[in-house]
């Protein structure tokens, strides 16, 4: 039986309160992380969780303690797999901190049970784990439009279709400025750092900037001309322990899922596969 101290992040990258919005957009963005443990100055307790998503929800709030989240779960080290799992099942979060006697020891998220899927060579497949309505984008739509779109679905990511229905790519939010320009008033409107300008981490928060700040993309930006093509899929009888290989390897949290017409039957993300740990 495995357990989450064999699995689990030892001593996470973290920030503290007080503290500003800023000290978490830089932490993220030098680190290349999208959300960190919160903990206290004065004694390292744990105190909350923030993420880019948050941060830009409450993107005209400045004091970290008034942005961060505060009711969120955490495990303990001597807890098992099984454990952690069924709280990202239930609760679909990518952070799960590690608490014990009071401090945070580590921190777990689904890429941490990925290699137990691939390991356990389930027989689940990527059409038994899928719980989550596909949210689409048109392949000739505006890049504008799928900056919101992503907003109010609360989706990182989108399958691109062409007129026909058939899937021609995939875009995320970090797609959207693939250009990789830096707007350099947008990062100083956020207090990045000159030290940090230089990282590629800044692409983490720059897309939902635009949307906080109701910052427009020129319309002649389309999906098609920013969206990544012929992307790696899964056919819908894939095996669970091969879809987390794939995620595993590529670094992805989501794959899009076909059918034997290559058609699309919607998107696998790292907590669908990792619940197929609670099958068995």
């Amino acid at each position: 039986m495995k357990y989450v101290s064999d699995i689990m992040t030892d001593n996470p990258i973290v920030v503290s309160v007080p503290g500003s919005r800023n000290d978490a957009i830089n932490k993220m963005v030098k680190n290349g992380l999208t959300g960190l443990p919160v903990v206290k100055s004065t004694d390292g307790t744990l105190v909350g969780i923030v993420s880019r998503r948050d941060v830009f929800r409450k993107f005209n709030e400045d004091q970290l303690s008034l942005i961060m989240k505060k009711d969120i779960k955490t495990i303990s080290p001597d807890a098992t797999v099984e454990d952690a799992t069924e709280i990202f099942t239930k609760l679909r979060i990518h952070r799960l901190p590690v608490v014990q006697n009071g401090k945070l020891v580590g921190i777990v998220t689904p890429t941490d049970l990925l290699d137990v899927v691939i390991k356990k060579k389930m027989s689940v497949t990527a059409e038994d784990v899928i719980t989550t309505t596909c949210v689409t984008a048109y392949e000739g739509a505006p890049l504008s439009y799928v900056v919101h779109a992503m907003r109010i679905s609360d989706v990182p990511a989108m399958p691109v279709i062409n007129e026909s229905g058939k899937l021609t790519g995939i875009i995320t939010d970090r797609d959207l400025f693939v250009d990789q320009v830096k707007d350099m008033k947008a990062l100083k409107e956020m207090g990045i750092s000159d030290a940090y300008e230089s990282l590629a981490g800044y692409r983490n928060v720059l897309p939902l900037f635009y949307t906080a700040t109701d910052r427009t993309i020129p319309e002649h930006h389309v999906v098609r001309d920013h969206m990544v093509r012929d992307p790696l899929t899964v056919f819908k009888k894939t095996s669970v322990s091969e879809v987390a290989k794939h995620m595993k390897i590529h670094d992805f949290g989501q794959i899009p899922v076909r059918d034997s017409k290559d058609d699309l039957v919607g998107m696998v993300y790292d907590v669908d596969v990792i619940s197929a740990l609670c099958r068995n």
